[in-house]
C-alpha cells in the first residue's frame, strides 16, 4: 500500500458511526440473503443453478467490509502513547475505535461467509 494512502486513511475521522459500519453490511447481507432466497423460491421453486445476483452482492458485502478492516487496522497502528492508556488522549481513542472496528469486520466478515453458505448447499426451497 503506498505512503500517501496510508496518511491519507490515518487522517480520516473516526467516530462510532465507523464502527457500526462492518456489522450494518453484515445486516444488509443478510436481509438481501433472506430475500433472495424468498423471491427465488415463490418464483423459480428452487435456487439458481447459479446465483449472480446472489454471488455479486456477497463478494460486494465482503469487499466493503474488507476495505473498513484494512482501514480500521492501519489507523489502529498508529504511533501514540504506550500503555497503560490512562490519560484519554485522541490517540488513544482513535486506535481505541479503530482496534473495535477491526474486531467487528472479522466477525462481520464470517458472518457473511456463515450467511452466504447456505445458498452453495441447499437447491431445494423446502
Amino acid at each position: 500500500m503506498s505512503k500517501r494512502l496510508k496518511h491519507r486513511i490515518r487522517r480520516l475521522d473516526v467516530s462510532l458511526w465507523t464502527l457500526i459500519v462492518p456489522p450494518t453490511v453484515w445486516a444488509v447481507h443478510f436481509l438481501f440473503s433472506y430475500l433472495w432466497a424468498a423471491l427465488n423460491c415463490a418464483k423459480v421453486g428452487e435456487f439458481a443453478k447459479f446465483p449472480t445476483l446472489f454471488a455479486v452482492g456477497t463478494v460486494l458485502a465482503l469487499l466493503v467490509i474488507a476495505a473498513a478492516g484494512v482501514i480500521a487496522w492501519i489507523q489502529s497502528r498508529m504511533p501514540g502513547d504506550d500503555p497503560p492508556h490512562e490519560s484519554g488522549t485522541d490517540v488513544d481513542r482513535l486506535r481505541f475505535i479503530a482496534t473495535s472496528t477491526l474486531l467487528l469486520a472479522g466477525l462481520s466478515f464470517v458472518a457473511v461467509i456463515f450467511t452466504a453458505t447456505p445458498v452453495l448447499f441447499l437447491t431445494d426451497c423446502r
